[in-house]
């Protein structure tokens, strides 16, 4: 379905109500202000001042609004400094199925992939709910949109528990691995879940160079392979990127609440000085062995907790 998006003032956005009140529609989507079908076009107004125009007649309704972009045109891109595959034209408007992860780099707490769907009629949608990459956005904010995204879009959200991938990363697996048979994964999932529909293309936000990333993957036994690009910082290229980030950043978020409570102390994240000094509060009070059922044990944190734990009991 060709799309077109144009941005109106207030004075523009009252006339196009006016203009088009007598074909107004009732939609309920979050952020739509005014909706309306007319000339073969379905016209989707939004309180950010973003106008939708999709169906056939999009173009042709749009054009009297605007000399800008044609339909499913992307706007003029900015410079970049992703690297990776290289893009169609207008792909920041086609229909994407993206991918993130989040908590590789945190002692404490799980690492969480996501994969999202937004086809090319619902990026405004996303847009309008306030999905930006994760790393633009605070905790709170992710916290309060994160079930937005999760309810207007297919997605699949996994979880590693720290048990389990300290498991697996005693037998030699590697945190790309890891990663990349969670991306396959999630992509597997959310696939099963559209069923006959098919997204243009599939995003993942680079890791690992592509023959590495199936190389990490060549014993699984569906492996997605058709239209699937990599970039760095994908997240600013495809709006389905940055909703994955949010859905796997708040997913970590909910799971670092829950070990919170067992460990009775907030876990910090990262993996800097307060990790190490939290990590050796949880020796002295619950033991090593309860330690290591909350964090990545081969993080070097493991050593520094300990070395800060024993200095207590000395001083004790």
């Amino acid at each position: 379905m060709s799309n077109t998006v144009i941005t109106m003032d207030p004075v523009q956005m009252k006339k196009l109500m006016d203009h088009y009140a007598a074909s107004k529609v009732e939609r309920s989507a979050p952020g739509v202000v005014f909706a309306a079908k007319a000339g073969g076009a379905s016209i989707t107004a939004y309180r950010s001042g973003k106008v939708m125009f999709q169906g056939a007649g999009g173009p042709a309704e749009a054009a009297k609004w605007s000399a800008g972009t044609s339909a499913g045109q992307a706007p003029p891109a900015k410079k970049s400094a992703a690297k990776g595959d290289r893009l169609p034209d207008g792909f920041s408007r086609m229909s994407v199925l993206g991918s993130d992860e989040t908590g590789t780099g945190d002692f404490f707490g799980p690492v969480t992939v996501a994969a999202c769907y937004v086809p090319a009629e619902k990026i405004a949608l996303a847009e309008e709910l306030g999905v930006k990459d994760s790393k633009m956005l605070t905790d709170p904010l992710m916290r309060r949109i994160g079930p937005e995204i999760k309810a207007a879009f297919t997605n699949s959200v996994l979880v590693l528990p720290n048990e389990k991938y300290n498991t697996v990363q005693a037998k030699g697996w590697s945190q790309g691995k890891i990663k990349a048979l969670l991306h396959n994964q999630a992509i597997r999932h959310v696939l099963r879940k559209l069923g006959d529909d098919r997204p243009d293309f599939i995003l993942i936000d680079q890791f690992a160079e592509r023959n590495v990333y199936y190389r990490h993957i060549a014993q699984e036994g569906e492996i997605i392979r058709e239209n699937v690009l990599f970039s760095t910082k994908a997240e600013n290229l495809h709006v389905s990127v940055a909703c994955a980030s949010i859905l796997a950043r708040v997913a970590f978020l909910e799971k670092m609440d829950r070990l919170s409570e067992k460990a009775g102390i907030t876990l910090p994240k990262g993996a800097g000085k307060p990790v190490d000094e939290a990590a050796a509060k949880i020796i002295l009070g619950k033991g090593d062995g309860f330690l290591s059922s909350i964090t990545k044990r081969h993080f070097a944190n493991t050593g520094k907790a300990a070395l800060l734990a024993a200095k207590k009991r000395g001083r004790g």
